[in-house]
């Protein structure tokens, strides 16, 4: 007995980039099966270019699952083409995962839109939810201290985004396919502002930028790459403030990034 698949099935093993092989009407052409577990060609989920990080997998896969009722426009394509504003504006109306249901506003970044410098922190908490802005309360007057320490300020050369734009319930960790849905805007954040330098806070910045688990302890002190621009790991300053001999380390992290950014010699 042969297994018959309506349209809607047929277009859900598409989107998953499995080709499944029904028999053909009488009279009609055949054609060869498909193993189901053979990788996706291209324009499917396995179609991911050598050494893909695992963030990037995630995202691969999320994106091309089928959308749950209700969210058939949950996130606008052509993310990789928009404009700051256009961004903005998709951020603001995303609702790509359940971080939307109990979000006041989103988080989209605050800065200078033309800075060498790009910070990067892991998702907003409950001020920043309020304020719709990256950094803020304590850990945010600390890390305008340290940047201040460097000649910066969050208008001044400086361009401050999180890994996630909406608020994670009782600032919980992140989830995997919320970085996932969220990654995309990030990359163009950085796309369009082509920072010289990326100082990735905190540990789920780290995982979503250099696609690692290692300990931050263990990233720290040398150069890392994100779409060919240096990563400098370092502590989040929400950490900081439980951890304070720490600062010493995050003080090294900072002159390590100021280095960076010199011109090297010929």
């Amino acid at each position: 007995m042969s297994l018959q698949l309506d349209r809607r099935q047929r277009a859900m093993l598409a989107e998953m980039g499995i080709q499944v092989f029904e028999p053909p009407a009488a009279g009609g052409p055949s054609a060869a099966p498909q193993d189901a577990c053979e990788p996706a060609r291209a324009g499917g989920t396995a179609a991911m270019a050598p050494g893909a990080t695992k963030t990037e997998l995630v995202a691969a896969r999320v994106l091309a699952e089928p959308a749950r009722a209700g969210e058939a426009a949950s996130r606008p394509g052509g993310v990789e083409r928009m404009s700051w504003d256009e961004l903005a504006q998709a951020v603001a109306g995303c609702r790509a995962c359940k971080l939307c249901s109990g979000r006041r506003n989103t988080v989209f970044g605050v800065g200078d839109r033309q800075a060498d410098w790009l910070i990067v922190g892991e998702a907003p908490g409950e001020k920043e939810d309020l304020k719709g802005e990256p950094f803020v309360g304590p850990a945010g007057q600390l890390l305008d201290n340290m940047l201040k320490s460097l000649g910066l300020g969050r208008h001044q050369n400086v361009y401050i985004a999180n890994v996630l734009k909406c608020r994670p319930p009782g600032n919980r960790n992140p989830l995997p396919e919320e970085v996932a849905q969220c990654e995309p805007f990030l990359r163009r954040q950085v796309q369009l502002l082509q920072p010289r330098i990326i100082l990735a806070m905190g540990r789920f910045a780290v995982q979503s930028l250099l696609g690692s688990t290692e300990a931050i302890g263990k990233l720290r002190g040398r150069a890392h790459q994100y779409l060919g621009v240096p990563v400098v790991v370092t502590y989040h300053p929400a950490y900081l403030l439980r951890n304070l001999p720490d600062k010493a380390k995050a003080w090294a992290d900072l002159c390590l990034a100021r280095e960076l950014m010199r011109p090297q010699p010929d």
